[in-house]
């Protein structure tokens, strides 16, 4: 399952483009964020590998920092010997769409859409989900849509999800401040469950941050369970 999930978190939020340095391959993110900026191992490596791809994230002006995968510790132990860091451990979240699609949300509180309203891109940007960010949304294959929340009458939340192998994978999903703790997460997951199960998907997952315990407990709220976990490993300085 390890291998499939990564493959949809790469198709369903791809990078700019792939180089391959040595063993590895670097992804070029252009600001869209740590998932599409990491190198990550495809078979056997070596410390010149290692450099290899730490040179190509040179090359591309951004951080050397690499994707540390269940099964991987020995590069872990090599990249931690080096001096990177850990950062930003991540959790893989993931339930059944039919058991999130069960009720629909109420009358004109989620919308499933393509391409996303300014409004959205303001609520994405509020959240520091900027350009590079949402320049990933765009160059991402379909099916896709932006999930659009509204509460008291007013537009209030975004998210985006994108379906590859029968999962539809969630991604960029944030709700204004002053107006969570109502309940528009959950109608917004519910409103992304049934589009998924539209578009031929069975699971619906996402990724989150293990220190993020506010979403943490919101996703396990409506049923979602850990099924995967990884981190990064970034260069001394670099964080």
């Amino acid at each position: 399952m390890s291998a499939e999930l990564f493959a949809v978190i790469d198709a369903t939020w791809p990078a700019r483009a792939l180089h391959r340095a040595g063993a590895f391959v670097v992804r070029e993110g252009q600001g869209g964020g740590k998932r599409v900026s990491a190198a990550s191992a495809k078979g056997p490596w070596t410390g010149a590998d290692i450099e290899a791809a730490t040179a190509t994230h040179a090359r591309l002006g951004q951080p050397a920092l690499f994707m540390i995968r269940p099964g991987e510790a020995a590069l872990d132990a090599a990249l931690a010997a080096r001096g990177f860091s850990v950062i930003d451990p991540v959790v893989v979240l993931a339930a059944p769409v039919a058991a999130l699609a069960t009720e629909r949300p109420p009358p004109i509180t989620t919308f499933c859409l393509w391409p996303p309203l300014a409004i959205m891109r303001e609520i994405w940007a509020e959240g520091g989900i900027g350009a590079g960010r949402q320049a990933v949304m765009e160059r991402a294959p379909g099916p896709k849509c932006a999930v659009l929340g509204r509460i008291e009458d007013r537009a209030a939340g975004a998210g985006f999800v994108g379906v590859h192998a029968g999962v539809a994978m969630l991604h960029a999903f944030h709700v204004l401040p002053v107006l969570r703790r109502r309940g528009l997460a959950r109608q917004m997951l519910r409103e992304a469950a049934f589009w998924a199960a539209d578009n031929g998907a069975e699971t619906l997952a996402l990724v989150v941050t293990r220190a993020n315990a506010g979403a943490l407990a919101l996703y396990g709220g409506v049923g979602m369970a850990e099924v995967e976990g990884y981190h990064y490993r970034i260069a001394p300085g670099a964080a």
